[in-house]
C-alpha cells in the first residue's frame, strides 16, 4: 500500500515515516502543502496522511483539493481533537480525522482501513491455495507453518494473493511495494520474489510470466 505522509514536524515525521514502513507500508513524505498537492498530481496514493496545519499551502486547502481529484483516501491530523474541527475536517473532505497525541496502533489501524476502502473489495484475510495471510495482523502461514517474511516479501505475496491468479507486473510491485527512492531500474522485485519463493518452499507457488510479471497458482 503507497501512502503519502504530510508533516512538517521533522521528528513527528521520521517516527511515523518509520513506524509505517516497519507495518509494511510504502511511505513517500512531503513537508508543506503544496509538495503533497503536485506528488499526489504524479503518484497513485492509497492514502495521504495529512497535518492540518502546513506552511506553503495549508491543510485544508491541500484536503480539499485531493478530495475534488479523489482517488486518494484521506486521513487528517490536528493538534485539536474537539468536535468541531473534527467536523470541519470532514467537512472539507477527509475520510477520517486523528488528533494529536495518538496511539500508533490506531494510526496504523485508521490507515489500513481507509487503505481497504481505496482498493475493490477484498476479504480480510487473503487465502490461496494452502497459503493464508492476514494483513491486519502482519501474519503468513502456508500449511500451518508460520512464514517469517521481511515486510518487502509480505508486500509482495499480498499483492499476489490479492491478485487471484492475475498477473501483477514488476513494476506495479515496485509502485505499492516499495517506495519514491526505489531506482525503478533496481532488480529489488525480481530478487526479493526470489527469496519470497525459499520461504514459501514446494510445491511452487508464485510463477513467473516471463515479459509480464508475476502471478500465484491456485
Amino acid at each position: 500500500m503507497r501512502v503519502l505522509l504530510v508533516e512538517d514536524e521533522r521528528p513527528l515525521a521520521g517516527y511515523i515515516t518509520a513506524g509505517l514502513r516497519k507495518h509494511g507500508f510504502a511511505v513517500d513524505l512531503a513537508q508543506d502543502g503544496q509538495s503533497a498537492l503536485d506528488r499526489c498530481a504524479h503518484t497513485p496514493y492509497d492514502v495521504v496522511v495529512l497535518d492540518r496545519d502546513l506552511p506553503v499551502v495549508h491543510g485544508d486547502t491541500v484536503c480539499r483539493q485531493l478530495a475534488e481529484r479523489g482517488g486518494s483516501r484521506i486521513l487528517m491530523l490536528t493538534a485539536s481533537g474537539t468536535v468541531e474541527d473534527r467536523v470541519d475536517g470532514l467537512t472539507l473532505g477527509a475520510d477520517d480525522y486523528l488528533g494529536k497525541p495518538f496511539a500508533f496502533s490506531e494510526l496504523v489501524a485508521r490507515v489500513h482501513a481507509l487503505a481497504r476502502r481505496s482498493a475493490p473489495a477484498r476479504p480480510p484475510v487473503l487465502r490461496v491455495a494452502d497459503v493464508t495471510l492476514d494483513p491486519a495482523r502482519r501474519t503468513a502461514e502456508r500449511a500451518g507453518r508460520l512464514l517469517a517474511l521481511a515486510p518487502k516479501e509480505f508486500g509482495v505475496l499480498e499483492h499476489l494473493l490479492a491478485a487471484a491468479g492475475d498477473v501483477v507486473s514488476a513494476e506495479t510491485l515496485l509502485d505499492k511495494v516499495w517506495d519514491e527512492h526505489a531506482d525503478p531500474f533496481t532488480n529489488a522485485v525480481r530478487i526479493t520474489v526470489g527469496t519470497l519463493r525459499r520461504k514459501l518452499g514446494e510445491p511452487a507457488l508464485v510463477e513467473t510470466v516471463t515479459g509480464a510479471g508475476y502471478r500465484i497458482r491456485s
